[in-house]
């Protein structure tokens, strides 16, 4: 998408492109098989570093072709070069890891959070990917105050939706609905949708909706 295109989309959607407050957080604690609990836990533990590795050198260079690209998209938002990148690298490596699109997982944090390391929802959700404090609870280690640290908010994020589009058998309006805790109510995956499409590459196919 060139940069006529991305301010044009922007103008498009301007209640979802435009910073606000924090918008979801009403993620509904739901009861648990010990299995996925168990799964989940083991899944936000793995501390390994977001650093990617690569099997050739053209998937090298696409990843810093991407990040190049993003990190422009980002500037006005993060003005901070070593912190935008350093976002952005976890983005790509949590979004990955989970089998979620990077640019996806972009549009999400936008509505939620408007890229805001310690937004704080009316309902008490918290960070980039507004998560829940039950979470903490539930699959991690209790303390509530860890979902601001970047890495473990993107991580319990991703791995939440990962784990909500398995239990929608890959629907993701119905994903992200669950995750906003509006499942079934469009204007949330609407929104979501839209932004999404402000940070995919030119060409750049979308899985889902």
């Amino acid at each position: 998408m060139d940069r006529r295109s991305l301010m044009g989309a922007a103008l498009a959607w301007p209640l979802a492109s435009l910073p606000g407050p924090a918008r979801a957080g009403s993620q509904v604690e739901e009861p648990l098989a010990n299995s996925v609990r168990s799964a989940l836990s083991a899944a936000v533990a793995n501390s390994a570093p977001p650093k990617p590795s690569f099997d050739d050198i053209d998937q090298r260079m696409a990843y810093l072709r991407w990040l190049g690209e993003m990190s422009e998209r980002l500037k006005r938002r993060k003005s901070e070069h070593v912190t935008r990148i350093e976002f952005l690298e976890t983005v790509w490596y949590e979004s990955k890891r989970a089998g979620l699109e990077p640019a996806l997982v972009l549009g999400l944090v936008q509505v939620e959070s408007g890229f805001r390391k310690y937004a704080i929802s009316s309902a008490g959700a918290r960070g980039y990917m507004q998560v829940m404090p039950f979470w903490a609870r539930l699959i991690g280690d209790g303390d509530p105050a860890r979902l601001f640290h970047m890495q473990t908010n993107l991580r319990f994020g991703c791995v939440i939706l990962r784990h909500y589009l398995d239990v929608e058998k890959g629907d993701l309006f119905l994903t992200l609905g669950r995750y906003n805790g509006s499942r079934g109510r469009p204007e949330y995956p609407n929104a979501v949708f839209a932004n999404r499409k402000l940070w995919q590459l030119p060409g750049e196919p979308s899985s889902g909706r």
